[in-house]
């Protein structure tokens, strides 16, 4: 069995001072010629992120943090998996793995860890989190080989429950995390309770064209809408993962660019990305993928994975918080051939792509009221 051995982050000076050089020395584009965002990420948009960047953001207050709720690594098939890891006080608390995805990373949950693990209501659901950082992304070892996609992720994370000594618990995921959790579903592991999406996977039938049903009809809309003007990331990175890495990994301008677009387009705001998240949030995530330089290998998890989302049926319990700015939208309907023991579904008034970063508080409560229902 392979050993857990704590992490603690200490990243040197140098690097931020050559983080430093790099912005203060980008060349940029001139500014759009639109009024929007619909030729991609703004200009003076960056450029106000870039500018706190360099003069007001503090990475060494999001280390501290990470420090603080206990990082650690452990070597699963052949591969160093990093993960957060915050143990209950309670007796009571059940095990969770929860799983982010693209462009996010662990620090999604930094704002739902203490409360999840030690709840200020002494009557509340307790949670014994785990939280990995998927291959290739933070400081998970980049897989060298192909092969790593998401059937492999979730045995390696039912792996992980089982070398932590958990033998009941449950998992979470949005976004690759709710591929990953779906694997989970698939896999039925022993031990694996059931699971919880914020994104729930489905995909509409020939005969759902012809719907009226208003849910349908969104769906139907905002499907469209990826496709035509919202999927040039996952086309990229699902055909020619490489390719768009050099830029990511070199330019951390363009990393940031390649982020904040999607911060923008898949938070639920009124028109700035601030109104969701603010700026020492997104600059912690990007700092996760500029640090062990990861635009690339967090890339190919879409070259592994993107083609193949779906398959199988999952029977084991299963719960769906459903937010309002989804990027994808699934009518309950849909979700219900897929998930077959649908035990907890809830339409959410607030909220986006990033669940547990954007809404910590309806977070945490649609986690107690989902699991619960599976103790």
């Amino acid at each position: 069995m392979g050993a857990i051995r704590p992490f603690e982050l200490t990243v040197p000076d140098d690097e931020l001072v050559a983080l430093a050089d790099r912005l203060d020395h980008a060349r940029w584009p001139e500014e759009e010629p639109v009024h929007d965002w619909s030729q991609g990420t703004k200009v003076a948009a960056l450029k106000e992120l870039v500018a706190y960047w360099r003069i007001e953001y503090d990475w060494r207050r999001c280390e501290a943090r990470l420090n603080e709720i206990g990082q650690f690594m452990t070597e699963i098939d052949g591969l160093d998996i990093h993960f957060l890891h915050k143990r209950s006080s309670r007796q009571d608390a059940m095990p969770l793995v929860i799983t982010h995805g693209w462009p996010g990373s662990v620090v999604e949950f930094l704002d739902v860890m203490d409360e999840l693990a030690e709840p200020t209501d002494p009557e509340a659901m307790a949670f014994h989190v785990v939280a990995p950082s998927l291959p290739g992304y933070g400081f998970s070892q980049k897989p060298s080989a192909t092969g790593w996609g998401v059937e492999r992720i979730a045995r390696a994370w039912s792996e992980l429950m089982q070398r932590l000594g958990y033998t009941r618990w449950v998992a979470q995921g949005g976004d690759w995390g709710a591929a990953v959790t779906t694997a989970i579903g698939q896999l039925a592991p022993q031990g694996c309770k059931g699971i919880h999406l914020n994104m729930p996977i489905g995909r509409p039938r020939p005969e759902d064209l012809q719907s009226e049903d208003p849910h349908v009809l969104e769906a139907m809309r905002r499907l469209g809408f990826y496709r035509e003007w919202d999927s040039g990331y996952s086309k990229q990175q699902s055909t020619r993962p490489q390719t768009i890495g050099y830029s990511l990994v070199d330019s951390p301008i363009g990393l940031a660019a390649w982020i904040l677009e999607k911060i923008y387009y898949w938070t639920d705001n009124d028109g700035s990305p601030w109104d969701a998240l603010s700026m020492d949030q997104v600059l912690d995530d990007i700092m996760l993928y500029w640090l062990p330089a990861t635009g690339a290998s967090a890339a190919r998890l879409y070259w592994e994975s993107f083609a193949k989302l779906g398959g199988d049926t999952v029977d084991i319990p299963a719960g769906v918080s459903a937010f309002p700015n989804e990027i994808l939208p699934a009518p309950r309907a849909w979700v219900e051939r897929t998930l077959t023991n649908l035990i907890y579904w809830n339409d959410l008034d607030a909220g986006g792509h990033f669940a547990a970063w954007e809404q910590p508080e309806l977070f945490i409560g649609e986690l107690r009221a989902c699991f619960a229902r599976m103790r």
